[in-house]
C-alpha cells in the first residue's frame, strides 16, 4: 500500500513563495498610472492656459477680427481715402437689454478719430450686468481697427429700467493703405454682443458717469 508523503508542521506554516516578477509587475503598473495621471493633469492645465493665451494672441495680432487698443490719435493724421463703417449690435439670450447703435453706418476718412454711440436699456426690474464681446469684419481688418475708448473695455452694470449712451472712440489705422490685400476694401463692420455676467463686480451704478456724451476726442 502506497504511503502519502508527509509534510512537516513548519512547511505547512511557511507562506507560499511569490511567483517571480510579481513585485516587478506591480511597480511597473504604478509607474504607468503615475504617467497617465501626469498627462491628464497637463492636458487640463493646458486647456485653462489656452484661453488667456488665445485672447492675448488675438489682441496682439488682430486675429479673428479682434480690434486693437490705442492710447492716442495716429501720428500721421487722416488721409484722403474714405471708408464706410457699419455698426452691429446683439444681445445674448438671458440678458434683458435693448442694445442698438445710434447710427447704422457712417463714412470716415482713414486715420480720422471718430466717436459713435450705442444706446443700451435695461428692460428688467432688477439690476443686471453684462460684458460686451466684439470683432470686426472682414476678419483681416482687426489689426487696423484701433479703439481709444469703448464700453466694451469694462463690465457694465445697469439699474432697473436704466437707459444709457455708451461711446466708442476709434480710428482706422492709415497703415491699412499700405496693405495691398485691402486695396478694394470699402466697408468695415464693427459688431458687439452683450453677454450676461453671473457674478458682477460690485460697484456704484454711477460708474456710468464717464459714458456721457463728450464729443470726438
Amino acid at each position: 500500500m502506497n504511503q502519502e508523503p508527509t509534510i512537516s508542521q513548519d512547511e505547512r506554516a511557511r507562506p507560499a513563495a511569490r511567483k517571480p516578477g510579481t513585485r516587478r509587475g506591480l511597480g511597473r503598473d504604478a509607474v504607468v498610472a503615475s504617467i497617465c495621471g501626469g498627462v491628464v493633469a497637463l492636458m487640463v492645465g493646458a486647456s485653462y492656459a489656452a484661453v488667456p493665451f488665445y485672447d492675448w494672441f488675438c489682441r496682439a495680432t488682430g486675429f479673428n477680427g479682434t480690434t486693437q487698443v490705442a492710447t492716442s490719435a495716429p501720428a500721421t493724421g487722416p488721409i484722403a481715402r474714405k471708408i464706410s463703417v457699419r455698426f452691429d449690435s446683439n444681445v445674448a439670450p438671458g440678458l434683458p437689454w435693448k442694445f442698438e447703435p445710434e447710427q447704422n453706418e457712417i463714412e470716415v476718412n482713414i486715420g480720422e478719430v471718430t466717436t459713435v454711440f450705442y444706446t443700451v436699456t435695461n428692460q428688467a426690474a432688477r439690476t443686471t450686468a453684462a460684458q460686451a464681446a466684439y470683432n470686426v469684419a472682414p476678419l483681416t481688418v482687426g489689426a487696423y481697427f484701433q479703439k481709444i475708448n469703448c464700453f466694451c473695455f469694462t463690465e457694465q452694470t445697469m439699474a432697473p429700467g436704466e437707459k444709457r449712451e455708451m461711446p466708442v472712440v476709434f480710428y482706422v489705422d492709415p497703415s491699412i493703405a499700405d496693405d495691398h490685400e485691402n486695396d478694394g476694401l470699402n466697408t468695415i463692420t464693427l459688431s458687439y454682443t452683450f453677454y450676461p455676467v453671473k457674478d458682477p463686480v460690485v460697484k456704484p451704478l454711477a460708474s456710468g458717469e464717464n459714458d456721457k456724451r463728450k464729443g470726438n476726442l
